[in-house]
């Protein structure tokens, strides 16, 4: 059995700050839409509060969380120990996106390294905390970041990376049209 906590403790932070991946849980409403999971590393996650997160998303061959966002705003992070004890830390929530051009984008982005192929940042208000005993997670060593993603990125210029976000972000795998894709319609 977990435990559910209604905000992010200081235990909470510090083991989530340790962490070198996690993962973002989304649906649409729709019972026939796909669940997505997206695996994030890099140093993205910024702690605001103990009800509040945000992370850096990076551009990548989709984009459902944000369509799933704008759909229904229900989002889920969950973190792994690979390395020292066991634990399972779950954060639920409602989150948004915001783009460069957003009037939040300034205050928001001022905590990131802003990396190349950033295309948004997904920001979200914690409604609940879960812990669990994570004894079947096996142990995992981290050997260091991918760079293949900063590369291709620092390869394309401004409107390579703007026709490649129209082209596979802008529509999830449901059909749901993505803050993305609503800048470009």
């Amino acid at each position: 059995m977990g435990t559910v906590y209604s905000s992010i403790l200081p235990k909470h932070e510090e083991f989530i700050k340790k962490q070198r991946i996690f993962f973002v849980g989304s649906a649409p409403l729709n019972e026939d839409g796909h669940v997505n999971i997206s695996p994030k590393g890099y140093d993205v996650l910024r702690i605001f509060s103990p009800n509040e997160v945000a992370y850096l998303d990076l551009t990548g061959s989709g984009n459902e969380t944000s369509a799933h966002l704008i759909d229904n705003g229900r989002v889920t992070f969950m973190f792994l120990a690979f390395e020292g004890p066991p634990m399972i830390l779950r954060l639920y929530g409602r989150g948004k996106i915001i783009l460069p051009e957003s009037p939040e984008w300034n205050n928001v982005a001022k905590h990131f390294e802003i990396l190349p192929g950033s295309r948004q940042i997904v920001q979200a208000k914690i409604e609940t905390v879960k812990t669990s005993c994570g004894f079947s997670v096996p142990f995992y060593s981290y050997n260091g970041e991918r760079d293949t993603l900063q590369q291709w990125a620092e390869n394309k210029s401004e409107q390579d990376l703007e026709n490649y976000w129209k082209k596979k972000n802008s529509i999830s795998m449901d059909g749901i049209v993505t803050p993305i894709g609503k800048k470009f319609s």
